[in-house]
């Protein structure tokens, strides 16, 4: 019996079949090999086409089907993460309407701040948790002010992980989770916000029906059967955007546990079992994955949108040619902790939501022509990303968040032995590493919402930890170039304001 995953990145479609007596993955792929493209009409946008997502999830599904050897008839169920806040618009012959505008796209960010000061915060907050900032519900409020002949025509609007959900099993429905991604879930309601959907002018009917996480969520039809070459029938029992299913998939599911990842944008996520906010609104707040009425589960989340892909920029304009990820680290740690003074802020991807949505673009700071070279802008790059994670870390423990352990996948920049020292030792806590990814963590969801595991310490009892990197005995260089680089960044947003 196997259990199927998919997670759908803005970077690439990933597939995993999981045995469900095991745990173990049994085969893994991802499509494209390259970055999947990512359209930037204007400065601050950012669009895919949804018709890759789904010819990526092809040709990784026949990937895995043919390295695994698995009869499709036995994959019992089918989980899908998803990249968080992206916009898909359908008509009724569910044709995509634009091209889907994607988590990193800024703006929406006028009209979340407009509907935040209109509303109030004394309304938002307590209910929201967040203000509505520059997610999927103020995406869509750009959709019907600047493009209402396409507005005008959308029959329902999606997640990017509902449209995948649709296209597999001609269902479209949604979770608490995710509407808590568009901005639109209610808490202290505990159902989807209609107040907000009411001020930006939406008929509540445009939203998908709302489904529990863990549960069936329709079933793959003969056509996306004969597409992927699965078997008809196949249930999908479990969806979440992929920070939720990041620490799903990490065994994270109570307060006080905190996951992390560090992909093209990077994320620390922990669990709080009140119902609080910043009162500024800089953290995110969400539906964890197993938030309900009667259990309160919060996932709050520091993200910043210029994580590996600064570290990918380095790569391609700073780095010598040819050079791999593994070789810029070594020439990076022949520069000391704090880079003899080089300071990036690494904010160059949009709007970040822990500087209150303002959009400064990455700077260096501190050069001095005789004594740096590439190698300090290489370690430079990936502190000031960690100290990003910092900055955004103490906002968290702010609202009661408790950070001494870290879980992580081995992978992405966690590969990094200059990222991972330097984020244990200025927060100070304990990084584990441990082998697992998001679409094998959306494969085991699948396996709790189909019944097949009790609950998530069945599913995720065969985890393993890969290593474990604790804070540096002297932490005192990282908290000095913290303190510079904290500095520095209340300096530039001081002179921006």
């Amino acid at each position: 019996m196997y259990l199927l995953g998919y997670d759908i990145g803005s970077s690439s479609v990933k597939a995993a079949i999981v045995d469900a007596a095991t745990g173990k993955c049994v085969a893994s792929d991802f499509f494209p090999k390259n970055e999947a493209p990512i359209k930037a009409l204007r400065q601050g946008w950012a669009e895919q086409d949804p018709e890759n997502w789904w010819k990526y999830l092809k040709e990784a599904t026949s990937s895995v089907l043919a390295e695994s050897g698995v009869d499709p008839k036995d994959i019992k169920a089918i989980g899908i993460s998803y990249q968080m806040h992206g916009l898909v618009a359908i008509d009724h012959d569910r044709n995509v309407l634009r091209d889907a505008i994607i988590w990193c796209d800024s703006r929406g960010v006028p009209y979340g701040e407009k509907a935040f000061k209109e509303l109030g915060s004394d309304v938002c907050l307590p209910r929201l948790l967040n203000s509505p900032g520059n997610f999927t519900a103020s995406k869509l409020r750009w959709l019907k002010e600047e493009e209402p002949e396409i507005f005008e025509k959308i029959y329902k609007v999606m997640l990017p992980g509902d449209y995948i959900a649709m296209r597999l099993t001609d269902e479209i429905c949604t979770n608490p989770e995710g509407l808590s991604e568009y901005m639109l879930w209610d808490f202290q309601e505990n159902a989807p916000a209609t107040f907000l959907m009411a001020y930006f002018g939406y008929e509540p009917e445009i939203f998908p029906e709302v489904k529990p996480t863990f549960s069936e969520q329709g079933r793959l039809t003969e056509k996306a059967a004969r597409e992927l070459g699965l078997a008809a029938g196949t249930p999908v029992t479990y969806r979440a955007g992929d920070q939720p299913n990041n620490a799903l998939s990490l065994n994270v599911f109570n307060p006080g546990e905190v996951a992390s990842t560090a992909g093209t944008s990077g994320v620390v996520y922990g669990i709080n079992g009140t119902v609080d906010y910043d009162p500024r609104s800089r953290v995110n707040n969400f539906a964890h994955v197993n938030h309900t009425g009667d259990q309160t589960r919060i996932g709050v989340m520091t993200c910043i949108n210029g994580t590996g892909i600064l570290n990918t920029w380095i790569k391609r304009n700073v780095a010598p040619e040819g050079v791999s990820y593994a070789e810029m680290n070594e020439l990076a740690a022949k520069v000391p902790v704090g880079s003899q003074g080089v300071t990036i802020l690494p904010f160059g991807n949009g709007a970040e939501r822990v500087l209150e949505n303002r959009q400064i673009e990455c700077s260096i700071h501190g050069i001095n022509f005789n004594i740096h070279n590439r190698n300090h802008i290489m370690r430079a790059a990936q502190e000031g990303i960690v100290f990003s994670f910092m900055y955004g870390m103490e906002i968290m423990e702010s609202i009661g968040m408790d950070i001494k352990r870290i879980h992580a996948g081995k992978a992405n920049m966690f590969l990094s032995p200059i990222f991972r020292d330097t984020l244990a030792s200025v927060s100070g806590a304990t990084i584990d590493l441990i082998d697992t990814d998001g679409a094998a963590g959306a494969a085991k969801g699948a396996g709790i919402g189909a019944g097949i595991y009790a609950d998530n310490n069945e599913a995720f009892g065969s985890l393993k930890v890969l290593e474990v990197i604790e804070p540096a005995a002297d932490r005192t260089p990282y908290l000095e170039a913290y303190a510079r680089w904290k500095q520095i960044l209340e300096n530039v947003l001081s002179a921006k304001a």
